[in-house]
């Protein structure tokens, strides 16, 4: 059965930007040679964490938003405990009502972007 997931990692503060893109390559690539289709990626930059992880203090957050099978996230966990650039992991499954929320969330993040972006035009 496809359900609908969100997956956000945390890259090591070490990699540079190019090799952050490869690593979000890496894995919505495999989302899709699985069946699933990704519906929405977000790179929220580099931040601090709460508490050091192996010894970092900050580090790249990366969201993916994706459908697939259900035993497809076993893989993908599989891979991220694999990737030595990954610190931590965390996917969710969707409900109805997460869902909806993204949709509103992504809906109104696109209006602030066309919002920002009108007096530029403007001038």
């Amino acid at each position: 059965m496809v359900n609908q997931y969100e997956t956000v990692f945390i890259a090591t503060p070490v990699l540079s930007e190019t090799q952050m893109k490869e690593a979000v390559a890496k894995y919505t690539q495999l989302i899709r040679d699985n069946g699933g289709e990704v519906v929405y990626e977000e790179d929220w930059g580099l931040r601090q964490l709460a508490y050091p992880i192996q010894h970092k203090t900050t580090g790249f957050y990366y969201l993916i938003e994706f459908k697939a099978d259900s035993q497809f996230v076993a893989t993908l966990e599989t891979q991220y405990h694999r990737d030595e650039r990954i610190i931590r992991f965390l996917t969710v499954a969707l409900d109805k009502d997460a869902v909806a929320y993204a949709e509103k969330r992504r809906a109104n993040k696109a209006a602030k972007a066309a919002a920002a972006e009108a007096p530029k035009t403007e001038e």
